[in-house]
């Protein structure tokens, strides 16, 4: 069975750094796509960040470009988020989430959340 936990959110002042990570276990896909998604209060979930089988390729939200990272570590089964420079506007709960195959589509396996708040 699919698991996934993430850790490291947290509160934090405008322009400070979290790194948020996703324990994961219980999949066995050769090809996987693995992603960071988040959703604030009243707005839609929003995909942020991902990354393909062995970190061949990643993706980022417009919003999030050259300020998050996405990387993992396959030894840990590990995924994580580093977030620099945070706005008041990346306040959220943020879940990684995992699917076989490309990063397009629907994800299967969800995590239940880590909350993102940023104070201005």
């Amino acid at each position: 069975q699919v698991q996934l936990v993430e850790f490291g959110g947290g509160s934090v002042q405008a322009g400070g750094s979290l790194r948020l990570s996703c324990a994961a276990s219980g999949y066995t896909y050769s090809r996987y796509c693995m992603g960071w998604f988040r959703q604030a209060p009243g707005q839609e979930r929003e995909g942020v960040a991902f990354i393909s089988t062995g970190g061949r390729s990643t993706y980022y939200a417009d919003s999030v470009k050259g300020r998050f990272t996405i990387s993992q570590d396959n030894a840990k089964n590990t995924l994580y988020l580093q977030m620099n420079s945070l706005k008041p506007e990346d306040t959220a709960m943020y879940y990684c989430a995992v699917k076989d195959g490309y990063c397009s589509g629907d994800f299967g396996y969800w995590g239940q959340g880590t909350q993102v708040t940023v104070s201005s």
